[in-house]
């Protein structure tokens, strides 16, 4: 009992910290999904916690009006054609790149890694201007495929990095076996690697897809009709700024989906996020 009281005491400051700090990062997204479901005529004039003592004033009008809302819904399927898309090609590409890196011997192999560490440093604000022209001339600006390639593109690095990390690990026994077996690298790539480093792609798919749904410096730079449903968001909030009835219900859509994403693969992610650090 003793042993018990010492452990008690000794957790609770910190159990109690990580309560607070849940607490202040979910009131704030409580208070928006209460404020997403007041009456518009009440949000301007009563706080979102109203809704606690009158919980007969919760409506979802605001949402269908989000629904019915063109801009909104358009923004909405563009943001997951960019995020979905990405991401699949963000993971297949650092997959491959990942296992060459780890069990593919080739000239140069050691610097061109340390090349890409060397790249996770590299800021996303350097290189808007430079591929704004590049775009400009290619024909890819204001287009899903501009959008997806240039978060593609910034994502390789640390994707590379984890992937190849995680399938160093894999022992080097079951990669002989099978091309003893007479398969190829493809077929090893895709029937062994691929099954094997399903950890380290759920984080990367996860991370990935995190930081693309919530982009907006890249689609501001890169669209002007393509537009992700950050932008959409924001441009309601510039152009009709009480207009709260229909950009909270927008945001709360924007953030319960990654949401969704994240609970869905959130038993592989700590496993990837240790992936390489022990052998």
């Amino acid at each position: 009992m003793a042993a018990r009281i010492v452990r008690f005491a000794t957790k609770a400051p910190l159990q109690i910290l990580l309560l607070v700090i849940a607490l202040l990062w979910l009131v704030p997204t409580l208070g928006l999904l209460l404020t997403s479901v007041m009456p518009a005529e009440l949000i301007s004039t009563e706080g979102w916690w109203k809704i606690f003592s009158e919980p007969s004033l919760a409506t979802f009008d605001n949402y269908r009006a989000v629904f019915d809302n063109e801009d909104l819904t358009t923004a909405l399927w563009t943001t997951v054609q960019i995020a979905v898309g990405n991401t699949i090609l963000l993971v297949l590409v650092s997959a491959m790149a990942g296992y060459a890196f780890a069990w593919l011997p080739f000239p140069g192999r050691d610097w061109l890694f340390v090349l890409v560490i060397a790249l996770l440093v590299v800021p996303l604000q350097t290189a808007l201007i430079p591929i704004f022209s590049l775009y400009q001339s290619t024909g890819l600006f204001d287009t899903v495929l501009g959008l997806i390639l240039f978060h593609t593109a910034f994502g390789l690095p640390f994707g590379v990095f984890l992937m190849r990390n995680f399938f160093i690990g894999i022992p080097k026994d079951l990669l002989e076996s099978a091309r003893i077996d007479g398969a190829s690298e493809l077929t090893i790539f895709f029937r062994l690697i691929l099954p094997l480093g399903l950890p380290a792609i759920a984080s990367l798919a996860i991370f990935q897809f995190l930081w693309t749904w919530n982009d907006l410096i890249v689609a501001l730079t890169f669209g002007r009709e393509t537009q992700p449903i950050t932008v959409a968001v924001f441009t309601q909030l510039r152009q009709f700024g009480g207009n709260i009835e229909l950009i909270a219900p927008a945001s709360f859509v924007s953030l319960a989906i990654p949401l969704v994403v994240f609970f869905a693969f959130q038993r592989y992610f700590a496993q990837g996020l240790l992936a390489g650090s022990v052998k």
